[in-house]
């Protein structure tokens, strides 16, 4: 059905615009990056909303927040022995009839239930997560079969269904089912998109200055979502933020349908098996060095609203904005390093970048006051991106050197390194909140990255594979390796001609 819409349209003048712009490797950056900023700008604009909510639906019944007071008599002094003995038992029956009260302030009663919620909210918001990092191996594997075009579609739809029901979601569960359906989307958005984007940039150069900018989508989307959220919740309602992204995703949507026109598109070159990706050294530093990056600001996403909600007596506008510096900073690092990384070494900016966010980590909890957050959070953000725009193009890089160049099955294991850090980020976060404290939370986990900085010296200068040991871990077709890059292929042949003028097989 949608083939044939898609035949339907491409017949029409407006079609055939669409049709040539498809070889238009800038429309296809500016379609990921716009499915990544809308994907990114719904799995924030929940921070500031949810654990809020889910307060406020525990809480819909009660008319005040009286303090909660037991009282217990020490002794029951009858009155008939009190009369009798009213002029020697004076002085006891004052303190016979001494009550005591424990009182547990509203403050005290706020802070415990939100100690405990910091538990759902994180499994809530790591749900996602962990969906996308089981569901990423089949899409990477997917993507090597059919193509790209069709599974980002397929994200785009899951996306928007995921959207309406966080729109009209009033229970717990309702909530945690649309978390988790995002990340099958999720899934299908970002590997396909960037899979797509190493396919249609081969030079290393341009690649990363591509991945630079379609990180700066996701970026946006992380920069627009929790004060988008926090905003519109609080003076429009909570339906009011879902509907408008799903406005936003159905336009996404016909985007893809006019000038992607997903359709299946079988690739003859051998992929890479899963296993010799994941067992690559240096794709593992890579992947490492994603998943430690990302996992401090994944457990501050339910822990730090939660967190001025109870020291700082934050508004919910304040909820959402307490990540907006972190938002600018990294959608100005992805874009800065996208380039600069390939001119310094992707390795060093990754383990400055490390380095920057352990400091982060250990300043956020220092703050008394939402104001004290905003430098912080602007180098964690900043540093954040320094890592990603590095990480993320230099995955595809050593897919180049040393395996062939099919980019499905790495950026898979680029995305499982991402989700894992925002999968056990919020999941722990809860537990280690209420075991050990804000505070020593995150200094365990800076302490992390200052551990990993040295692992990353060996990406200065990885080796490149020999053609007999690709030869060993790939599948050949009719024995025969075709090369991806028109460039190479010529130097292979050894010969001045040019590709098309040998003569026809007859």
């Amino acid at each position: 059905m949608v083939s044939k819409a898609a035949e339907y349209i491409s017949r029409t003048s407006i079609g055939a615009y669409f049709h040539s712009a498809r070889e238009s490797r800038k429309l296809v950056l500016i379609i990921v990056a716009i499915a990544l900023l809308l994907d990114n700008m719904l799995l924030t604009t929940v921070v500031p909303i949810i654990p809020e909510f889910l307060y406020q639906i525990r809480h819909r019944y009660d008319t005040t927040l009286s303090p909660l007071m037991t009282t217990t008599p020490m002794t029951t002094v009858d009155s008939v022995w009190l009369e009798l003995n009213s002029s020697s038992f004076m002085d006891m029956d004052n303190t016979t009839t001494t009550m005591i009260t424990t009182t547990l302030s509203a403050e005290q009663k706020k802070h415990k239930e939100l100690v405990e919620e910091n538990l759902e909210v994180g499994v809530m918001f790591a749900s996602k997560a962990f969906v996308q990092l089981i569901a990423n191996p089949f899409v990477g594997r997917l993507t090597n079969s059919i193509g790209y075009s069709i599974p980002m579609f397929c994200g785009f739809v899951i996306m928007f269904v995921s959207t309406v029901i966080f729109a009209f979601g009033r229970s717990y569960s309702v909530l945690f089912a649309a978390r988790a359906l995002q990340g099958i989307g999720s899934s299908c958005s970002s590997v396909s998109g960037m899979g797509m984007l190493a396919d249609r940039y081969t030079d290393d150069k341009e690649r990363g200055n591509a991945m630079g900018i379609a990180l700066g989508g996701l970026a946006l989307g992380v920069l627009i979502g929790p004060p988008f959220g926090g905003f519109m919740y609080q003076f429009v309602g909570k339906t009011a933020p879902f509907l408008v992204l799903a406005f936003l995703a159905l336009v996404d949507g016909c985007l893809q349908m006019l000038i992607l026109q997903p359709e299946v598109i079988k690739n003859d070159d051998p992929a890479p098996s899963l296993k010799a990706l994941i067992s690559d050294p240096y794709i593992q530093v890579c992947a490492g060095a994603i998943t430690f990056a990302n996992m401090g600001i994944a457990m501050l996403e339910p822990s730090l609203p939660l967190h001025m909600m109870d020291k700082m007596g934050s508004e919910r506008w304040e909820l959402g904005a307490a990540f907006l510096p972190a938002s600018i900073s990294y959608l100005v690092g992805t874009n800065l390093f996208g380039p600069l990384g390939h001119k310094m070494g992707r390795w060093k900016a990754a383990l400055v970048g490390l380095a920057v966010i352990g400091f982060a980590l250990v300043l956020v909890p220092l703050a008394t006051k939402p104001t004290q957050l905003i430098i912080p959070m602007a180098f964690l953000g900043f540093a954040i991106g320094m890592v990603d725009s590095s990480m993320m193009p230099e995955l595809g890089n050593l897919v180049d050197i040393r395996h062939s160049s099919v980019y499905g099955g790495v950026y898979a294991i680029g995305d499982v390194a991402f989700c894992l850090g925002f999968a056990v980020g919020p999941a722990l976060s809860g537990t280690l909140v209420k075991e050990f404290g804000f505070q020593k939370m995150l200094v365990g986990v800076a302490l992390i990255c200052f551990a990993y900085c040295p692992f990353l010296v060996m990406l200065k200068d990885p080796p490149h594979r020999t053609e007999q040991e690709r030869s060993e871990q790939e599948h050949f077709v009719y024995g025969e390796k075709t090369k991806v890059k028109y460039t190479n292929y010529e130097e292979e042949i050894g010969c001045g001609k040019p590709f098309n003028d040998s003569p026809p097989v007859r």
